[in-house]
């Protein structure tokens, strides 16, 4: 239920509109809490607010809020096709979660609808003396608000379309889903490490897994007396002749449908950040690539993604792997492939980055700390990946030195 939560907030937080609705929602309440307060407190005995005072100090804030959020609405937008266009389209999502962002439009609306309707109470009498001096305080509370929302966002949106800041946050949400696969490898099941025998599971759609729900595939099981076993993880992408799963009927189960287990895989047409651990790392490498590319020959940020994907692999190396809260003993699930993972990350930048020397260097300096660090599956990962680099370095190197140099790099994988 927790992962269904976040995987649903997760969603959320991609869509601009849901901050803005819920800042407009209290601010019609905060409007409306004066009135409350001229009934509580009719003679409070506090200063009494003039109506011109505040319908001016109202009226300023409507006038002025409608322009910064279409200010707002509009530098965003810039920011975004900005960070689409020197990144990729695929860290769209994370760009567009930005916080600071959408609390600022928050706030901008926000402040637009408490000015409306304080002022169209205020000017149809709706308040007392205790009514106006609670506007009153909320609006200078609400006008302290926009004024720091305003300086925050200003500083934030500076930054937000910059490549750097694009590749920080892909980092953040690829090294959250690692971690959290690395602690839960097979997502709360069984692990599958060997072939299985069973009835496929099919389903009529095209698109990517984006999230498989091992408690209803538990308690599915559990109701009719099977053992399933996940054939797809997600990431994946399905087609309606590629099974999702394969079910092993037991002595006590009846024949039953199988959209109840196809229920618990989630399609979309997009891969998402959050239970897909390899999709961060493929949209770093992408970034890579195209700073790779000859058009904008940026090897800075290609390098500045090695870096990210050594912090990465060094905390999956260092997470230890936890016992699932409940264990769900019918359902199996295989593990994400840790040279799956490696592909993800290197093959990519070793391939568009093989004609220049300070990726390749940096590359294989990255490939060899990693090698240290890990054990004897991720010691023979890296391994592979040097010697992979290093021939795509032979290739596309001219220069008999600087192929030299990539050697001499890559023999300290050989000699740890």
């Amino acid at each position: 239920m927790r992962d269904r939560i976040r995987f649903f907030l997760s969603r959320l937080g991609e869509r601009l509109w849901v901050k803005p609705l819920f800042s407009c929602v209290l601010s019609i309440a905060a409007a409306f809490l004066a009135r409350v307060a001229d009934n509580t407190f009719p003679q409070s005995g506090l200063p009494d607010i003039s109506a011109d005072s505040l319908e001016t100090l109202l009226s300023i804030i409507s006038a002025s809020m409608l322009v910064i959020a279409v200010f707002a609405v509009g530098s965003m937008l810039s920011a975004y096709a900005s960070a689409s266009g020197s990144a990729t389209p695929r860290a769209f999502p994370v760009v567009v979660a930005d916080d600071v962002s959408q609390y600022a439009l928050s706030i901008f609306v926000g402040a637009f609808i408490f000015s409306i309707v304080g002022l169209i109470a205020l000017m149809n009498g709706y308040y007392g003396s205790t009514g106006r001096f609670v506007l009153f305080a909320i609006t200078v509370t609400v006008f302290g608000i926009v004024i720091i929302g305003f300086v925050r966002w200003v500083d934030r949106i500076a930054r937000l379309g910059r490549l750097g800041t694009t590749i920080g946050k892909v980092e953040t949400v690829a090294c959250c889903s690692l971690l959290r696969n690395r602690r839960l490898p097979t997502l709360g099941g069984r692990r599958l490490d060997r072939p299985v025998q069973g009835e496929p599971v099919y389903v009529d759609t095209v698109g990517y897994v984006q999230r498989v729900d091992v408690d209803e595939l538990q308690a599915f099981a559990e109701k009719n007396d099977l053992q399933v076993y996940v054939a797809v993880l997600p990431g994946a992408f399905i087609t309606p002749g590629q099974p999702l799963a394969h079910v092993a009927r037991g002595a006590d189960s009846k024949d039953v449908e199988s959209g109840g287990i196809a229920q618990a895989f989630r399609i979309g047409n997009e891969r998402t950040f959050e239970e897909d651990p390899r999709f961060g790392l493929s949209v770093l490498s992408e970034i890579a690539s195209r700073a790779l590319s000859p058009g904008i020959n940026d090897p800075g940020s290609a390098v500045e993604i090695i870096d990210s994907f050594v912090r990465i692999f060094a905390k999956w190396s260092a997470t230890e792997e936890e016992e699932p809260e409940v264990q769900r003993d019918r359902v199996w699930v295989p593990e994400v492939s840790l040279d799956g993972m490696f592909d993800d990350a290197f093959n990519a930048v070793a391939r568009d980055g093989a004609g220049t020397i300070e990726v390749m260097l940096r590359l294989q300096t990255a490939l060899a700390s990693l090698h240290s660090l890990g054990n004897g599956q991720f010691k023979s990962t890296a391994a592979s990946h040097a010697r992979l680099a290093l021939k795509h370095a032979e290739c596309a190197l001219r220069l008999p030195e600087e192929v030299e140099l990539v050697r001499k790099a890559a023999q300290r994988i050989s000699a740890g």
